[in-house]
């Protein structure tokens, strides 16, 4: 298992050095004072002023800063030194208060203590994870009583298919959680639209209900699961990009499949 998450640091390492300069992720747009964070968490999670926020998989911290402008006092945390290295920078660049570790999140207690009000993640995260059930358990640990665990997340259905060469979908990968990961060699980066260097890692799928179940084993209520069928980028080659942009399955299949999902979860408490 070391082996396998050293791997995928090492990845998230060289990803950091490629999309730190991507059009994707437009560090100059978001140093003008873009903002970073999308529809669905925005209208979900709401006015996060004065509330603390840990966000677990920050990446190098854009949407970790993007709360802290909106007046969250944050946290993030990323098992790469390159992502918090950056991080740190653009926070004492930008003059926006924020807190960085940087950690594998399952050794996280190690190192941060005290609650949150909020726990956020998003965006391509779980399958990083080898146990979500530790996972869920981290994530109870770091709410105060009464606080939320918020997560808007790649659906698990869609990430069982893949694009054929005549433009159509088939199911080819397993929906359901197993031990051993899938080994992927990336030809590319998703935020640099093929101009990044190649690389290895490592991922486990989950499905929706091992989602579920492990937030509900750690004694989270479940307050909302939705789904949506658009994505925050192109998942296959035809898909196609709306006014409001989020990428679709042409017409007229362009809600035949769960692209994105969006839970809401409670820590019992007054």
């Amino acid at each position: 298992m070391k082996d396998y998450l050293k791997a995928n640091q090492k990845r998230w390492d060289e990803l950091t050095l490629e999309h730190k300069d991507s059009s994707f992720y437009d560090l100059d747009g978001f140093r003008a004072g873009k903002d970073r964070l999308r529809s669905i968490e925005l209208s979900e999670l709401g006015d996060v002023s004065g509330k603390t926020l840990l966000h677990l998989q920050c990446h190098f911290g854009l949407d970790t800063l993007a709360w802290a402008r909106r007046g969250a006092i944050v946290a993030g945390v990323d098992f790469s030194p390159e992502a918090i290295s950056l991080a740190k920078a653009l926070s004492q660049e930008l003059d926006i208060p924020a807190e960085f570790y940087c950690t594998d999140i399952y050794a996280l207690p190690e190192i941060l203590s005290g609650q949150f009000d909020i726990v956020f993640t998003s965006y391509g995260v779980l399958h990083g994870l080898p146990d979500l059930q530790k996972w869920a358990e981290l994530i109870a640990h770091y709410l105060k009583p009464g606080g939320i665990f918020y997560i808007v997340e790649d659906h698990p259905s869609f990430r069982t298919f893949r694009e054929k060469p005549d433009g159509t979908l088939q199911a080819v990968r397993s929906y359901f959680y197993a031990e051993e990961p899938q080994r992927i060699e990336w030809t590319s980066s998703y935020a640099t639209e093929g101009e990044g260097t190649k690389g290895v890692s490592y991922i486990w799928d989950h499905s929706m209900g091992e989602i579920l179940n492990s937030l509900i084993s750690a004694g989270l209520q479940i307050e909302f699961l939705h789904e949506f069928p658009y994505a925050a980028r192109a998942k296959f080659s035809f898909m196609e990009q709306g006014e409001d942009g989020w990428w679709r399955l042409p017409s007229p299949n362009h809600k035949a499949v769960p692209f994105l999902f969006s839970l809401q979860a409670l820590k019992p408490g007054p």
